[in-house]
């Protein structure tokens, strides 16, 4: 990528206020490494914004309580007179034709298509969570180096790809309708894992009571976080508005009590497993090189004819 396209170049237009250089980087992010690492050095060292992790089962309503959150935080900075900036990444899933994202998170949340100060933003899964765990971290820190304070990361379900991603945020919001499964199946999901926050959406039809029970035994029979903070268990009907803002003051609350040095372990124990998984995908890259080599091949000829045993062979290769 060169020229006016060149991710510098883009990245730089991104902080002027350029919302098109600000797409188009946030492609080159998902679709080539090069550039991510090309800008690595000036989005990962520049300000840090505050991303919150939005995950629960399809259906939930996640992306209408996204839709709520947005609205609730730019009327507080409204209500502060304060400026405000809010990124969407909707990590949705790939199209069977394309492989790009299907987009239908973006559709509920065209009340705020054209509000300058939101910007929303489809990455597509495309089955792989490798690629996609280490693209959202690289998005995260391009919309936070373009001036973006808060970014809303929206994922597919509750599998792991979601998990995964959900964990690279500074907060996490599990989402799950009234009327959701047993506690159970939401314990093998890793949800005790990975929630910051619970939250009972369509708490208007039946099931909402039961469903926060299960969670609250959940909570109860669970170990407790070293970091002392308990998951509140919330209930909205976000189609309405309902139970919006005391979401927004968990969130608020979650941020005050993780300052300091509890906060910091939380960053590094994010970059604990970006870096891991930056290695992994490293390593794999020299295998495949490897495995495609005359030096392999050579390997692969003496231990099928018996002259060399196969460790001594991946002794030779590895050295």
């Amino acid at each position: 990528m060169t020229g006016a396209h060149a991710p510098s170049d883009l990245l730089a237009a991104a902080r002027e206020g350029d919302r098109v250089a600000l797409a188009r980087l946030l492609t080159a992010i998902e679709n080539d490494p090069a550039a991510a690492r090309a800008i690595a050095p000036a989005t990962w060292t520049a300000r840090r914004g505050y991303a919150v992790g939005v995950t629960g089962a399809p259906g939930a309503g996640k992306s209408t309580l996204t839709d709520r959150l947005i609205a609730g935080a730019l009327a507080r900075a409204d209500a502060d007179r304060e400026p405000a900036a809010v990124g969407v990444l909707c990590v949705d899933p790939s199209s069977p034709l394309s492989g790009g994202a299907i987009l239908g998170d973006r559709v509920r949340m065209q009340g705020h298509a054209t509000d300058a100060r939101v910007f929303i933003r489809s990455l597509a899964s495309r089955g792989h969570l490798g690629g996609l765990s280490v693209a959202v971290p690289d998005a995260l820190a391009a919309l936070a180096a373009a001036g973006f304070d808060r970014v809303y990361v929206e994922t597919v379900g509750v599998g792991q790809v979601e998990l995964e991603v959900a964990a690279t945020a500074d907060v996490t919001c599990v989402v799950v309708p009234a009327g959701w499964g047993d506690a159970m199946q939401a314990a093998k999901a890793g949800l005790l894992e990975v929630a910051d926050l619970f939250v009972v959406n369509k708490a208007d039809r039946p099931g909402a009571t039961e469903a926060r029970r299960d969670l609250e035994q959940m909570l109860d029979l669970g170990t407790s976080r070293d970091d002392g903070w308990r998951p509140p268990v919330l209930e909205t009907v976000a189609t309405e508005g309902t139970g919006v803002d005391a979401v927004l003051d968990a969130l608020e609350a979650f941020r005050a009590a993780q300052a300091g040095a509890v906060a910091d372990r939380r960053r590094r124990d994010r970059a604990r497993r970006l870096l891991a998984r930056l290695v992994a995908d490293r390593a794999a890259r020299s295998v495949e090189e490897l495995v495609g080599s005359g030096r392999f091949d050579a390997a692969v000829r003496r231990v099928g004819s018996g002259e060399l045993d196969p460790y001594t062979a991946v002794d030779g290769l590895v050295e």
